[in-house]
């Protein structure tokens, strides 16, 4: 048992089974012991991959769809570009890196990054260290200053917190994270249901509500409709009603229990683009999409980067650009394929018009 699980014993034995939130708020945020306070998952020698560590084209495209959508909301400076969960800070680096094709845009941005992590806060500083662009960091979104702001947010919806709540007698019981009987982490049920949700269901049957992801994307909505700017969110998810749960725990690269050593693996769960979208309409915004990642990088041109690329690559390298082209964005059109598990979903004011890669119609 390590330090973290002591602790959420403790507080369950002081003050009962907690939620299924709760729990993941702790194993991910606890301000010492938390997964994403402590460590540096991403990686080879992480916990996973993420896009912009498979090639430098997944950054450079959205840097460069930033600086449309820049000069689309008529070039304002300056302009706040802000990173949700940077990681090790290669998403940006790239991305500003592509936009010194627009040094109008560059000496426009106020760069800030909304990142917890003091470990990976160093990482982000050298990985930025050449690109001549100051960067700020905050611990939550509502600090990032009041102003026109571009936000991407890239695999960072999927790990805030969820509730889950199982069709049992009586309507819909909270799944609770208490102690079974051997003392070990267990999940349980709410002694009453939840009154507020009325949907049918059949025994056993879960809903898996991101409470969280819906309050971050109304506030963020609300910003972006009375101050002006855009938001990008990519992350794996569904764009349809769904039952049952998605949270998984991974540590390195493999699979692991949720309720095991907390703290020492990512926990993550698939996003609701449904519900994001239908949040960021009730904020006053115009959500975009969701498009499969693989057809929005298609569309902002990544097969014609790595034709560009490949032009200056040798066969190692070549064979490089191509493996990751067909991770990224080809895939063999599975529905777990990256290129479409993954979607983009764009949000910009009701008056904006559709942001590139997210034009209707478009083949």
């Amino acid at each position: 048992m390590n330090l973290l699980e002591s602790l959420i014993h403790e507080i369950i034995a002081q003050d009962g089974p907690i939620s299924l939130e709760r729990y993941m708020t702790l194993a991910l945020a606890h301000p010492e012991l938390g997964y994403y306070r402590s460590r540096q998952p991403f990686g080879a020698e992480g916990d996973f991959i993420t896009a912009p560590e498979i090639s430098q084209m997944f950054g450079e495209l959205i840097g460069l769809w930033s600086v449309e959508i820049w000069r689309g909301m008529g070039a304002p400076n300056p302009v706040r570009f802000v990173e949700l969960g940077p990681g090790r800070g290669v998403l940006m680096a790239d991305a500003l890196r592509a936009a010194r094709v627009a040094p109008d845009f560059l000496q426009a941005i106020d760069l800030r990054f909304v990142e917890t992590s003091e470990p990976l806060r160093e990482v982000q500083r050298l990985a930025l260290a050449g690109s001549g662009v100051a960067v700020a960091w905050h611990a939550r979104v509502e600090e990032v200053p009041a102003g026109p702001a571009i936000f991407v947010a890239n695999e960072f919806f999927d790990a805030l917190p969820v509730r889950h709540y199982v069709c049992a007698e009586g309507g819909w019981r909270e799944r609770l994270v208490g102690l079974d009987c051997e003392g070990k982490l267990g999940f349980g049920l709410a002694p009453e249901p939840e009154l507020k949700l009325a949907a049918a269901g059949e025994r056993g049957e879960i809903l898996e509500l991101g409470v969280a992801a819906i309050e971050l994307m109304s506030a963020l909505a609300l910003r972006i409709a009375s101050q002006g700017g855009a938001l990008l969110a990519l992350d794996y998810g569904y764009d349809a009603p769904a039952r049952g749960e998605t949270l998984q725990a991974l540590r390195r690269h493999r699979f692991a229990d949720p309720l095991r050593d907390p703290g020492e693996a990512d926990l993550t769960t698939h996003v609701d683009f449904r519900a994001l979208s239908l949040a960021a309409a009730a904020a006053g915004a115009q959500p975009h999409g969701p498009v499969a990642q693989g057809e929005f990088l298609r569309r902002l041109g990544i097969f014609e980067r790595a034709a560009a690329l490949r032009r200056k690559a040798d066969a190692r390298q070549s064979a490089g650009i191509d493996s990751a082209l067909e991770r990224l964005a080809g895939g063999s059109g599975a529905p777990t394929d990256m290129a479409n598990l993954f979607k983009a979903l764009a949000v910009t004011p009701r008056s904006f018009p559709a942001p590139a890669g997210f034009e209707t119609g478009q083949a």
